[in-house]
């Protein structure tokens, strides 16, 4: 056969995974299908050459429809899980077909989503067709390790677009946030044995004057202050305090508030009650505040125990059942002693007999 007929059947060995679309340091280039293809029990060609030796094909299960596609569009994006999954290392692969040699993946995935998301094999570029919503559009390319951002999607609803990318970049930036700013206070509260931690976030613009003898009548001592006009702003959207709460979940802590509150910062003035107290007016601002916890046994924390009472043992029945006659015995030798209120409220006979009796 020709060598320009051939068709490479030798796959390099597992350690070229990574780097199976290079040859030389170079790129292969993996030519778009020209030939027209269908989805569900069609197959898809290289040309019309009824000479040229057939590509070979697979057969992918979605959401009960079948997709018969040639691996060599998935081995052009190696960082996808496609990519990997039909690589070279394939024969390395736990991913193995079912008795009619078909392929189940994608599970929880609609066939229409799958559909569109593979044209990103073929252009690099997915278009968001009308009725498939941007977040399942998210999730399955979540789920097939693809990209995504502005250079591979398309789409007419740009809002849905920008709400996804959004939410990407408050995540990273909320990771700078917490380990530059938030978790040096954390630990501090932690090395004096605290085991949560309320932080309020100021502007950088903002300043605390509490009068020493007359503070805020709120706790407010116990909270941890922030200077960031960055993480105000940050705060200012409830789409990114809901981003924060999944961070810090990721992370561990629980009890997450993450909200807005008024803060006391400077006393406004002093009002006179009758009898000299003096009252303290303060100015509040609403701020952004966090709280969470590290706490393993915070139910235990909450649980007071109470002092224990030696209680006697019913094993031995004989020794309990003398127990029991000494108290009888000791109740017959001893009769209640009288108070002397129920003497003086006792009739005059009553008391003469017992007097007598004393």
């Amino acid at each position: 056969m020709p060598a320009n007929l051939q068709f490479p059947h030798i796959m390099p060995l597992p350690e070229d995974i990574k780097g199976s679309c290079f040859q030389n340091g170079n790129k292969r280039n993996h030519e778009p299908f020209m030939a027209p293809e269908r989805f569900g029990n069609s197959t898809v060609g290289f040309g019309s050459n009824v000479h040229s030796q057939a590509p070979e094909k697979v057969t992918l299960l979605v959401d009960g429809t079948r997709f018969v596609v040639n691996p060599q569009i998935f081995t052009a994006h190696p960082d996808t899980m496609l990519g990997r999954m039909f690589g070279p290392g394939r024969e390395y692969n736990f991913t193995r077909p079912n008795e009619k040699g078909e392929y189940e993946i994608a599970e929880g995935i609609s066939a229409t989503v799958f559909r569109t998301v593979l044209d990103y094999y073929k252009t690099g570029i997915i278009n968001c067709p009308d009725g498939i919503s941007i977040p399942d559009l998210r999730d399955t390319c979540d789920y097939l390790c693809i990209n995504f951002d502005f250079n591979t999607i398309r789409c007419q609803d740009l809002s849905a677009l920008l709400h996804e990318l959004s939410n990407d970049g408050a995540h990273k930036q909320f990771d700078h946030y917490l380990e530059e700013l938030i978790l040096p206070i954390m630990v501090g509260c932690a090395k004096k044995g605290e085991r949560e931690c309320h932080i309020v976030v100021l502007t950088d613009e903002d300043s605390v004057d509490w009068d020493e003898d007359h503070p805020p009548p709120m706790g407010e001592e116990y909270s941890q202050i922030l200077y960031s006009s960055k993480l105000y702003r940050f705060f200012k959207y409830i789409e990114n305090r809901d981003v924060a709460k999944t961070v810090l979940k990721e992370r561990g802590l629980k009890n997450i508030r993450i909200g807005i509150e008024g803060y006391p910062t400077c006393k406004e003035k002093i009002k006179r009650r009758p009898g000299g107290r003096s009252e303290v007016i303060y100015n509040y601002v609403q701020r952004p505040f966090i709280q969470m916890s590290w706490e393993k046994e915070e139910g235990k924390s909450r649980h007071v125990d109470f002092q224990c009472v030696r209680s006697k043992s019913l094993t031995n029945l004989v020794a309990a059942g003398e127990d029991v006659l000494e108290d009888q015995e000791i109740v017959m030798h001893h009769p209640p002693q009288v108070d002397e209120l129920d003497r003086l409220n006792a009739p005059l006979s009553q008391m003469a007999s017992n007097d007598f009796q004393d």
